[in-house]
């Protein structure tokens, strides 16, 4: 059943301007059109900003709240249709409004404690 879950789950890796890579997956049953989406238009580049313990950037995409949650945990990568925005939440904050969960980070995820507001994260398909 490897095809199944290699069709369920989508591998991913942040590239963190001076920090280096974590990895992360989205699980497509958690918002499937958000992640369709998304995984359309990657690899994807944008400046970091920084709220509470999350880093967040600008994706050149418009998509609604799927399956929206207002409440998030830590390592949740999720997208905030609000700010047209990818999140990962590193820490205990929860997000400004409701995001669409897409999944966890599965690999250093501490490197996003240290980003700094506008350095540049590349987001990827991992091959």
């Amino acid at each position: 059943m490897a095809d199944d879950e290699d069709i369920s789950r989508v591998k991913i890796k942040f590239i963190i301007e001076r920090l280096g890579e974590a990895e992360g997956e989205l699980v497509r049953f958690l918002a499937p059109r958000t992640i369709d989406t998304i995984v359309r238009i990657l690899p994807a580049e944008g400046r970091a900003a920084l709220w509470k313990e999350e880093v967040y950037f600008e994706l050149p995409v418009k998509i609604g709240e799927e399956k929206a949650k207002p409440n998030v945990e830590t390592g949740d990568i999720a997208f905030w249709p609000m700010g047209s925005a990818l999140c990962v939440f590193y820490g205990q904050s929860q997000p400004y409004s409701s995001v669409n969960i897409l999944g966890k980070i599965t690999k250093n995820l501490e490197l996003f404690k240290q980003v700094k507001s506008g350095a540049t994260i590349k987001v990827e398909l991992v091959s």
